[in-house]
């Protein structure tokens, strides 16, 4: 019997097999002495292979992992030294961004997207709370606007509260595997409890001292998408991954010297440099440092490189 994670609760699983059955599963022991280093050897969207355990409760023991397509990885928020796998089998990420209450930072946004870029997984940014918008606001979204897509990345002007956005992005969940990620108070359980109505998910505003959003979400998610929300009349009209808010996003197993891969708009210039091993910081030849000058990459998108280049440990040079 095979089956799909749809919520990890850290020692027990929800299980989702192809004939639409729910089990809950616990791993087998030996697969905590395997050669998995992450803080969670299963997350949501794996494949597993089941044995049935107690077929009248519903519960089975998971016997295999299936291979992964691919996954988003983090700095796992307990311990630095190890990472945390956030989401697997995923056809693109959504990430949750704010302007105000809470305030996103480009950072944040730039690490994220050096993930997906290293795990191949497609990127949009939801920018969410249009409707709060002020002059500010408004001129910085239009920046961020200009800067991310020239870079090839979609964003989309969102608004639970006035239904601003929300059917492009049903547009753009149909018939896919998304994850979505952000801080914590961003509205994400608000955006799917327009999707889902019947799931009332807890929602919490932004905490009063510190501008930063209080978690609700304690576990990862997976949900599957209705077809009348979806607009899709495909056997599987997708699913959305719900994830607990993230403070921080810490990049794991990328090294100093492959960065700039990762930024679409160095990539194709990263090979003409004088130094085969240039970091685009001081070294002469350098043609990023080139294309920042001339305008043709945006000069705060190689400040976050360079603030996300100096975060990296040395010795992953």
């Amino acid at each position: 019997m095979t089956g799909k994670v749809y919520k990890s609760t850290g020692s027990w699983y929800v299980i989702k097999t192809s004939e639409g059955e729910v089990w809950n599963a616990r791993l087998k022991g030996l697969f905590k002495l395997d050669d998995i280093t992450s803080t969670n050897p299963l997350a949501v969207g794996d494949e597993v292979g089941l044995e049935k355990e107690n077929e009248e409760e519903k519960t089975a023991i998971i016997t295999d992992i299936h291979d992964r397509r691919n996954y988003i990885n983090r700095q796992s928020p307990s311990h630095r030294m190890h990472h945390h796998i956030v989401a697997a089998n995923i056809d693109q990420s959504l990430l949750v961004v704010t302007l105000k209450e809470p305030r996103t930072s480009q950072g944040f946004i730039d690490r994220w997207l050096v993930t997906c870029e290293a795990y191949h997984v497609p990127a949009v940014l939801l920018f969410n709370k249009s409707d709060l918008y002020r002059k500010k606001e408004e001129d910085k979204f239009a920046a961020w606007k200009e800067m991310y897509e020239a870079v090839g990345y979609r964003l989309i002007r969102l608004s639970v509260h006035t239904g601003e956005g929300l059917d492009d992005v049903k547009q753009l969940l149909a018939g896919k595997i998304s994850l979505l990620s952000g801080h914590s108070g961003v509205g994400k359980s608000s955006f799917l409890n327009a999707l889902f109505p019947d799931l009332h998910l807890k929602t919490q505003g932004v905490s009063g001292w510190s501008g930063k959003g209080i978690h609700t979400t304690t576990f990862a998610e997976m949900f599957d998408l209705p077809k009348p929300i979806a607009g899709n009349s495909a056997p599987n009209p997708g699913q959305i991954i719900d994830t607990p808010g993230m403070r921080e996003f810490g990049l794991v197993d990328i090294s100093r010297q492959e960065l700039s891969g990762y930024f679409p708009e160095m990539r194709a210039l990263v090979g003409q440099c004088q130094f085969n091993n240039c970091l685009h910081l001081e070294e002469p030849g350098c043609k990023v440092k080139e294309a920042v000058r001339e305008g043709k990459i945006a000069g705060d998108r190689y400040i976050s490189y360079c603030s996300i280049l100096g975060s990296i440990e040395e010795n992953n040079y």
